[in-house]
Order: structure tokens, then C-alpha cells, then sequence
């Protein structure tokens, strides 16, 4: 009997086909329900006694035999080109959108997905309700060699922070330093996304901005600040680099959505109930509670995280007159514009001791070769895990996303006629089935086709990673 040779199952439209199995059709694979996620086997390839029983039961049990995806490859080519297609819909200005698009699948690529495609939709309602403004330019109130004050005109919070950031570091390589705040702007992603753009001129960079009341303070039960980031960078010796983005909340506030939409309980410490007890209930937290500041608990030290959340608004809200606290808009409510104020630093090491670069790398090597507490997990510098998430990326080609998230957008793009949506059909790698009935072993990642039907033209890991490159490429 000639031996058969099935291929490996890769994707949902994979044709699998062998000496004496008859070949299937490129949809047989998928059950023809629009985009469904679960992978089912063609009877061809089933054993006797199952075909059989495919055939003549009238409720065939095939759950063995299906494997749910729970997340999905998406290219940074295809998410740039729906965010900035989606933007364009409701009239946002093209190079605005291009703009946004960016630092979202930016923060995607980094790992921080509280602050990227899982946003798009708040973006999209701001224009489109006419809360934020559609097109334009910041300007400059009032300027010295040092500083500087910018009205960020409501425009997309991306589009005012890198004016002010390219404005901060133009006024470092002059003064040493460049001190730029801004009102009048809006949600703006992560924001390291702007203070990393002072490590390409070897510079230390900071960004931070106040946002919605999310925030309940030390022995308080009322959302009076924002999750107020800190963004902090310096650079150090062959492109390594100090990477410190976090918010001044135990958590983003989107990580308690991605939970509550996933169904999960959040962790103890992350947020509290309407009456400011802690709560691992992520619809407590969002609906009458609050997120609580760094350090949780006032045993705990949250009242340093509050102390840190004030300071972000003193550099924000209360140094550019924009909108503070509790005076800020509720999140996601578009009654009025946010005016929200922020923060860019940018400072030239130069004018400082010399041997900035090589005492930094000193600082990173110190501790990152620390004795681990647990063998096998070793000390990271902030920064180190966003790297490890690019790096997974450019292995993968492309930016796995939890498969809810994808729908509930593609669903939201519908709403303006968005074609293509992103594909939820394409597995991550790791989520292979091992082996499946009738299927040769598994094949690892390496072995998989250079392209697999309804798949883009291969892209290398490269081409994939850096969302400009890709940019390229739509």
C-alpha cells in the first residue's frame, strides 16, 4: 500500500491531500459560517468508523476534532491600513491618520494592546462626533530657547505630541534642554512613543500627560486623576537603552477592559468597587469603582502612587492651563473636548559629565546580571520586556492579537463600509494543533509554507516588525 504523505494542517484554508485521499476544496476546512475561527477536519482524512458516523448520526459530535483559536496574526501592514482607513471614513485628515495609526500599532508591537487596536474605536467616535478636531496644526503660544507653551488646537493627541517632541529636541540641541507643554490636546497612546524619539539624537527623553478621572485616590472613593504615564528614556552604548513607560495606576485602565471583555477577573490591587474597597471584578472597577494608584493599597504604599499621579498633573494640567483632575471630561464621554494637558523633555547629556552613554550600559549590565530570585527568570530593566515582545513579533511577521478584540473592531468597521477587515483567520504559530487524527507530527514554525492561501505576498520578520517599513508596503 503506498505510504501517505499529509501535509501539515496550517490554517483554516490549508488544502490538505495524500496518495489515495482525495484532495479538498480550499473552503471544505472552514465551515462556511463567515468568519468562524474553529478549524474542522474534511471526512476524507477522519478513520473509517468516524466517517461512518459523520454520515449517518444525526447530531455528530466533531469537538474532538475542532480547535478554537483564541488569538490571531495580523501584519503591521494590515492594521495600519484599516486604523488609517477607518479614521479616514469619518474625515480625519489623511496624514493625521497615518499619524495615529502608527502609535497605535506601535504600542501593539511593544505588548502594551490596552493602548493600541483595542483603542481605535474612541478615536474614530472623537472624530466623528466632532469632539476633536478632524485637521490642522498645533502653534506656539509662547516660546523661549528652552521652552515653550503649545496649543494643541484639539487635535489627535499623536499629531500634537510629536510636534511638541520634534519641538523639545530641536530646543535641546540649542539650549541643552527643551521643556514643552502643551493644552488643548487629546489621548495620545502610549507615551513612550514620544520620549523614544529623543534616543535617535542620543538624547534623555520624558513625556507624561493627565487624562480622565480613573483614578480613586489613597482612602478615597472618588475618581479625581487620570492614570497620569510616566515616560522616562536615556540612552546608553549599541543602541541599548533605559525604556520606562508606565502608568502612575496600578494598571492602564485597558487592561481592565481586555479583561472584562474576556470575562476574567483582574488581580487583587488593581482597582476598587464604588465605595473604594479593592475588587478583582473588572465590572465593579468600570462601572462605579476606579482603578487605584501604584502600589494599591495604603498599607501597600498606594499613597506613592498618588503622590506620583499629582506630580504628572502638576506638569500637565496645572503648568499649560489646560483642563485637571476631576475638571476633565469623563472617559469616553464626548459632551465637550477633552483639553487635556501634556509634557515632553527633551535633555542633551552632552552638557552634562562626559561618559553619559558608557555609565549607562554600566547601570543596565549591573543589573541585568543580577542573581535571579528564581532561576530561569532573570532581572529586567525597563524596557527589556517590550523588546522581547518586538522581537517575538519580527519572529512571527506579524502582531498576534486575542481574537475577540479583532471582531469587535471588525465588527465596529462595518458601521462605515471597511473592506478588507483584518483577518481572524490566520493562527499563530504556537497555537498549532500538535497532532490532529489522520495529521502527520507537527511541523515547527520554520516549516511553515512561504504562503498559505487567502494569505498577503510573503513578508520577511524585518519587513513586518517596524510599522514605517510596512507603511511602505500598504
Amino acid at each position: 500500500m503506498p505510504k501517505k504523505r499529509f501535509t501539515s494542517l496550517l490554517c483554516p484554508r490549508h488544502l490538505l491531500s495524500g496518495d489515495g485521499a482525495q484532495s479538498q476544496p480550499a473552503g471544505s476546512l472552514q465551515r462556511r459560517c463567515g468568519n468562524r475561527t474553529d478549524w474542522q477536519l474534511p471526512r476524507s482524512i477522519l478513520p473509517a468508523h468516524q466517517q461512518h458516523h459523520r454520515q449517518h448520526s444525526d447530531r455528530p459530535n466533531m469537538n474532538r476534532y475542532r480547535v478554537k483559536l483564541s488569538r490571531c496574526l495580523i501584519f503591521s501592514s494590515e492594521v495600519l491600513e484599516f486604523i488609517e482607513k477607518c479614521m479616514v471614513a469619518v474625515g480625519t485628515q489623511p496624514s493625521h491618520a497615518a499619524t495615529l495609526a502608527d502609535v497605535l500599532v506601535e504600542g501593539d508591537r511593544r505588548g502594551h494592546y490596552s493602548h493600541g487596536l483595542n483603542r481605535m474605536d474612541m478615536y474614530v467616535k472623537d472624530i466623528q462626533t466632532g469632539i476633536c478636531a478632524k485637521e490642522g496644526t498645533p502653534t506656539i503660544d509662547k516660546e523661549t530657547v528652552a521652552t515653550a507653551l503649545v496649543n494643541g488646537r484639539n487635535l489627535l493627541g499623536p499629531v500634537v505630541g510629536n510636534f511638541c517632541m520634534d519641538l523639545a529636541i530641536q530646543k535641546a540641541r540649542d539650549a541643552g534642554i527643551g521643556w514643552v507643554v502643551a493644552y488643548g490636546s487629546n489621548h495620545f497612546g502610549i507615551a513612550g512613543y514620544y520620549s523614544m524619539q529623543a534616543l535617535k539624537e542620543d538624547m534623555i527623553g520624558m513625556s507624561y500627560t493627565n487624562t480622565s478621572p480613573l483614578v480613586v485616590p489613597t482612602r478615597a472613593k472618588e475618581c479625581t486623576l487620570g492614570t497620569n504615564p510616566i515616560s522616562v528614556v536615556a540612552p546608553a552604548n549599541n543602541g541599548d537603552s533605559f525604556v520606562l513607560d508606565m502608568a502612575t495606576s496600578a494598571v492602564a485602565l485597558g487592561k481592565v477592559e481586555l479583561h472584562n471583555r474576556r470575562g476574567d477577573t483582574i488581580p487583587e490591587g488593581w482597582g476598587c468597587d464604588s465605595e473604594g474597597r479593592l475588587s478583582t471584578d473588572p465590572a465593579e472597577v468600570l462601572s462605579g469603582g476606579g482603578l487605584v494608584p501604584i502600589g494599591g493599597s495604603e498599607t501597600t504604599g498606594g499613597y506613592k502612587g498618588f503622590g506620583l499621579a499629582m506630580m504628572v498633573e502638576v506638569f500637565c494640567g496645572i503648568l499649560a492651563g489646560s483642563q485637571y483632575s476631576k475638571h476633565i471630561r469623563t472617559w469616553r464621554v464626548t459632551d465637550r473636548v477633552a483639553d487635556l494637558g501634556q509634557c515632553f523633555v527633551a535633555i542633551n547629556p552632552a552638557c552634562f559629565a562626559p561618559g553619559f552613554k558608557d555609565r549607562m550600559s554600566d547601570l543596565l549590565s549591573l543589573h541585568r546580571n543580577l542573581e535571579p530570585s528564581e532561576p530561569g527568570a532573570p532581572v529586567l530593566i525597563p524596557g527589556d520586556p517590550e523588546r522581547s515582545n518586538i522581537q517575538n513579533c519580527r519572529t512571527l511577521g506579524g502582531i498576534p492579537y486575542d481574537i475577540e478584540v479583532v471582531n469587535h473592531m471588525n465588527n465596529f468597521a462595518k458601521n462605515f463600509g471597511i473592506e478588507p477587515l483584518l483577518p481572524v483567520n490566520r493562527p499563530v504559530p504556537e497555537q498549532m494543533p500538535k497532532q490532529m487524527p489522520g495529521q502527520m507530527p507537527k511541523q515547527m514554525p520554520e516549516q511553515m509554507p512561504k504562503q498559505m492561501p487567502g494569505q498577503m505576498p510573503e513578508q520577511t520578520p524585518l519587513q513586518n516588525d517596524n510599522p514605517s517599513e510596512a507603511r511602505g508596503r500598504v
